[in-house]
């Protein structure tokens, strides 16, 4: 949840937001329009439209590229916000909510200003006379939670507030959640979606080559002593010494180096706010860095038997990757079992490899 900040403002970045309302108010109808069309139900339908996750994307990508050509953000950073703020968000209760493009929401004091006697309060003078978040980026007269364009104007006006560059941006966002992780995400967010130059991130790999020897089963939950009483929060995939593991996932290396559990581990963190841990190497690939961005399929070390013990500490239990996944919730990060996914991955490649050798047969 954003913090209350004070309405602190100068008469640059008023000069500057004004300008940018101007050059949005000519421009803005491209944008509201796309997403008051993926909003509405179909008429007569009863329900709203059924979207597939392409058309999504598709929509979502144009409404920051407007938005960018009207305040001059990148695109990557509102997409980095919004990102963030759906992969924290809780599971709606009422499913029948209306949809929207972004995934971006402001509780009432903050859109409408701590004072405000109306908490629901859509206009735009009497918001910024009581230091509120909200403004109108869809032209309408109207500052709505609740209308995407409006939402990320908001957010290019806060953070224009502090500048243009990477720092700056990092500053407004922290100013904005008042969160050390929430800055490191969305920044982690915003690094991948510029790397990779699109928003569809999806796609996974086998921590480990499919159809080389190795063996796994469900180990979630089971029993732990070395270190204390714990609970197994992960995989274990039993394998020969030195055989390569691989990311799972498009994502950002996170931690590297020795665990005194995990041995020689590796942390990666994916677009959807899940950390990877890779644990008990052998070694890692040398040329990779914390910071750095990875595929799925990319090589990031070697399975090992490290760890239980001081830096080094080798042999203490048979070769095996440990495979872990973590959900960040904003507050609180969590293991789930991820030995459904793990099949569902290597399930998917050995029907790709199948395909993909009945294709080059036909060609034959």
């Amino acid at each position: 949840m954003p913090a209350l900040f004070r309405n602190t403002r100068n008469r640059k970045a008023v000069i500057c937001l004004s300008a940018a309302l101007l050059l949005w108010g000519a421009g803005h109808t491209a944008a509201a329009d796309a997403a008051r069309n993926y909003s509405l139900a179909e008429a007569g339908s009863g329900s709203a439209p059924v979207r597939s996750a392409t058309s999504l994307t598709d929509a979502r990508k144009e409404l920051y590229d407007q938005m960018s050509a009207a305040t001059g953000i990148p695109w990557f950073r509102f997409a980095a916000i919004d990102q963030y703020e759906r992969s924290i968000a809780k599971k709606k209760a009422n499913a029948e909510a209306p949809a929207r493009i972004c995934g971006i929401t402001v509780p009432a004091p903050v859109w409408s200003g701590p004072l405000n006697p109306d908490q629901e309060d859509t206009s735009p003078d009497s918001i910024q006379f009581f230091g509120g978040f909200g403004r109108d980026g869809s032209g309408d007269g109207k500052a709505d939670p609740e209308n995407d364009a409006d939402l990320l104007y908001s957010m290019a006006s806060h953070l224009l507030k502090y500048g243009h560059s990477q720092s700056d941006f990092n500053i407004g966002v922290w100013e904005y959640y008042r969160n050390g992780r929430a800055a490191q995400r969305i920044a982690q967010f915003a690094r991948l979606y510029e790397h990779f130059g699109r928003l569809d991130l999806s796609g996974s790999a086998f921590p480990l080559p499919v159809g080389t020897t190795y063996a796994y089963r469900s180990t979630w939950g089971t029993g732990r002593s070395w270190g204390g009483a714990r609970i197994h929060e992960g995989t274990d995939l039993f394998t020969p010494h030195g055989m390569t593991v691989r990311s799972t996932c498009f994502g950002i290396v996170e931690t590297k180096g020795w665990n005194r559990y995990g041995g020689w581990r590796i942390g990666i963190r994916d677009i959807e706010n899940r950390y990877h841990y890779y644990a008990h190497l052998s070694g890692f690939e040398k040329s990779l860095s914390r910071g750095d961005i990875v595929s799925p399929g990319q090589t990031i070390g070697w399975v090992g038997s490290s760890g239980y013990g001081k830096p080094g500490t080798q042999g203490k239990f048979p070769p095996h990757l440990h495979y872990g996944i973590y959900r960040d919730r904003g507050i609180t990060e969590w293991a789930f079992d991820p030995y459904p996914l793990l099949k569902q991955w290597e399930n998917q490649e050995f029907r790709d490899l199948r395909k993909n050798k009945n294709k080059k047969l036909t060609k034959d």
